[in-house]
């Protein structure tokens, strides 16, 4: 099944005491890329969690949003720095014996000495959420492909409508080419009996080597090679693998097939539908840049 690039999921857990929240959105890109935005708390758990989206996206960029809540509240511990308090109380003591004042140190002096007094968060090992994180990601992601799947079918039934039109064309072409020889054959024949009316030349001769400009003319070939890419790309669309970089080099072929009919043909009729199968090969690759 064909899938578009372009896409969103969105998904939560809860556990750990911990509640996960991953937003993806996919775009257009040439390659598949993850670019993650996460609280630092998770650094240690990134890579993991990009190696977790490219399983399931082979091409693309995808932004992926995590978030991070307690869902319990966490009691911080107090930190005392009983040597930065001691030295704080030793340097205090020796200013007031030295500018001879008479007092005393209290304990609100010390606490309220920066550093002295701090909160520490407890310390949570982030290996252990991953689960929970885990369960959110594949959340997101289900959605992100289901979104792709469904804009992927809507690209296909296009590109086939488009591809079944080429076909037909290629039929009008094909129908067309034998008479196309047989008016390259008449128009030279005639030309070389009105030049050679009154010279003596070997007309057997003559005929044989119009017969092989005539053949060289033929666009037979070309038009089996172009039959044949509308069912590749056809069958390609009825796959379950990513056929997006496929579509495109077939698109190619089928472009520099009917580029040579138009240049071997020199046709009006012919000329029309190759105008015709080239605007609908160029619609088609357009939207192929779109498919996975």
């Amino acid at each position: 099944m064909p899938r578009s690039m372009t896409g969103f999921g969105r998904g939560e857990a809860v556990g750990q005491d911990k509640k996960f929240t991953v937003e993806l959105k996919s775009v257009n890109h040439r390659f598949a890329e993850v670019v993650l935005r996460l609280p630092k708390q998770l650094f240690s758990l990134e890579e993991k969690s990009r190696r977790l989206i490219l399983e399931r996206v082979a091409r693309g960029r995808v932004d992926g949003y995590i978030s991070l809540e307690q869902s319990a509240e966490k009691i911080p511990t107090v930190k005392v720095d009983k040597a930065l308090a001691t030295s704080y109380y030793k340097a205090m003591g020796e200013l007031l014996d030295q500018l001879g004042v008479v007092d005393s140190i209290r304990s609100e002096h010390i606490f309220t000495v920066p550093g002295v007094l701090s909160l520490e968060e407890p310390a949570e090992d982030a290996a252990l959420w991953w689960p929970v994180l885990e369960q959110a990601i594949i959340t997101a992601v289900d959605g992100l492909v289901e979104m792709r799947e469904s804009e992927g079918n809507r690209l296909k039934d296009d590109l086939l409508a488009r591809l079944g039109m080429i076909m037909k064309m290629t039929s009008e072409i094909e129908s067309r080419a034998p008479q196309v020889v047989e008016d390259y054959r008449a128009r030279i024949t005639q030309r070389l009996q009105d030049w050679l009316a009154e010279s003596i030349l070997d007309m057997n001769r003559v005929m044989a080597e119009v017969t092989i400009m005539a053949e060289k003319s033929s666009i037979t070939e070309e038009i089996i090679r172009l039959y044949s890419h509308v069912v590749q790309a056809s069958e390609s669309l009825g796959g379950t693998d990513p056929v997006g970089r496929k579509l495109d080099f077939i698109i190619q072929e089928m472009n520099r097939e009917i580029n040579t009919i138009a240049s071997k043909s020199g046709d009006i009729q012919i000329s029309g539908y190759v105008v015709e199968i080239k605007s609908q090969l160029e619609k088609i690759r357009e939207q192929v840049q779109n498919l996975e």
